[in-house]
């Protein structure tokens, strides 16, 4: 059976020479529609007429999401690259093409390469290269004049994506904590603001909202074009071994923050950092349940593919009634979104006189074991002075505090993480509940 083809070739002469050169023999595949441009080329795909499509690398304003909604309507690619053009080539593999075949390649070539694809089922959405990793990289990476454009095969950096439920317990004052003390460990260390309601690490650390960032990078994965050094240059180094993505300025401007363009990020930032922490948003409703159009913009696509990427999740609670309720009750919605993932529990803010005025620890760990069963858990005490003192000067927990007890608390959970030797305190508040 033939296979429906539709081409895409930025050179209008190679294009027409293909076209004839495939309706001359049979090569198992026929031309359904050359397609002018990347909108007809999408618009025609989502018609179903066609398994297949070959298209050039200079096709103007091919980017992921065209290749996400061919991925969707099930149309397999074949990418052409002019000769010697590896840059081209590059970009399209960065993009999800796996088959790349250069410009001037015969006609039957290209149509075994076709279905090729089409047999193999390469209809996988379009993002850059990702690979889990486990362990920290021996060395920290230092500036972006130093780093390749491509990563290792390899990628050895860890993901921890920090989430909480509505309610704001907390989730980017423990990241950026936490971010703030691994790098004072050793551990080259990458924080990402990818909270597409109300980021404000920013904000928190006294950065300009003018910053690309984040928004850039994805901007850059969805072209094609990100790589080691470009994703080092939008990451700002706001303190030694420390480097901070920031999150859009605008919550109106979630669109930017593509699920399949901050897979590719996360995945580049392993190569970049020995840890990265991400903070994410609260909400994890899928979006597409609640739309007709499965590749249309979702926003929560940002925390649900920060969450799946993550290597370890840490999910904070307020230490309170209130944020209790509220996490028990999440829980189960997480568990739906990485059901192989056991959360590490947070409890941030912890004060005795939100519990009834007895021992809040005790308190709280037996409400968890309870209610979610969960016996180990992390604290982190309230501590409104050294927060405000922080927040006013722009500064980090352990710049304007040292011995806060939440620094602190957050300095076990850092060399916890990195199995590092925990650090001497000289308070007993914020040991993780199992040695309390």
């Amino acid at each position: 059976m033939s296979v429906g083809l539709l081409t895409a070739i930025g050179n209008p002469t190679r294009e027409a020479d293909l076209v004839a050169a495939l309706g001359r023999e049979a090569h198992g595949v026929h031309v359904v529609r050359r397609c002018v441009d990347v909108a007809d080329l999408v618009a025609t795909a989502s018609a179903g007429v066609a398994r297949a499509a070959v298209l050039s690398a200079d096709l103007r304003r091919l980017d992921g999401d065209a290749l996400t909604r061919l991925a969707v309507a099930g149309v397999a690619v074949v990418g052409l690259v002019a000769a010697a053009d590896d840059p081209a080539e590059h970009r399209l593999r960065r993009l999800g093409v796996a088959h790349v075949l250069p410009l001037d390649a015969p006609a039957d070539v290209i149509a075994r390469q076709v279905v090729s694809a089409v047999t193999a089922g390469a209809v996988a959405p379009a993002h850059a290269m990702t690979a889990p990793g486990t362990g920290l990289p021996p060395a920290p990476r230092s500036a972006g004049d130093d780093l390749p454009d491509q990563p290792p095969d390899d990628p050895d950096g860890v993901v921890i994506a920090v989430w909480g439920p509505t309610g704001a317990p907390g989730r980017t004052s423990v990241a950026v904590g936490l971010a703030a003390e691994l790098a004072a460990l050793g551990a080259e260390t990458l924080l990402v603001d990818a909270d597409v309601y109300g980021g404000s690490v920013a904000q928190l650390l006294g950065l300009l909202d003018e910053s690309p960032g984040l928004a850039g990078a994805c901007r850059l994965a969805n072209n094609g074009s990100l790589d080691l050094r470009s994703l080092a240059e939008l990451a700002l180094q706001v303190r030694p071994g420390l480097r901070v993505l920031t999150g859009i300025s605008r919550a109106e401007r979630w669109p930017e923050l593509r699920p399949s363009a901050l897979d590719a990020v996360v995945g580049l930032a392993r190569s970049l950092a020995a840890v990265t922490v991400i903070d994410c948003g609260f909400c994890l409703e899928r979006d597409e349940e609640l739309s007709f159009d499965t590749a249309a913009p979702r926003r929560n696509g940002a925390t649900l593919t920060a969450l799946e990427a993550a290597d370890t999740v840490l999910a904070v609670v307020t230490g309170d009634p209130v944020g209790l309720h509220r996490y028990i009750r999440a829980l189960g919605e997480l568990a739906d979104v990485v059901p192989a993932v056991a959360p590490v529990a947070v409890v941030n803010r912890v004060r005795a006189a939100a519990v009834g005025g007895g021992d809040p620890r005790t308190e709280i760990r037996g409400a968890l074991e309870r209610f979610a069963g969960i016996r180990d858990a992390w604290f982190v005490p309230l501590d409104v002075p050294s927060y405000d003192a922080a927040l006013a000067s722009g500064r980090m927990l352990s710049e304007v505090a040292k011995h806060s007890p939440a620094r602190q608390a957050l300095q076990s959970l850092a060399a916890s993480l990195v199995g590092a030797p925990a650090p001497k305190r000289r308070r007993r508040l914020g040991r993780r509940s199992v040695d309390a």
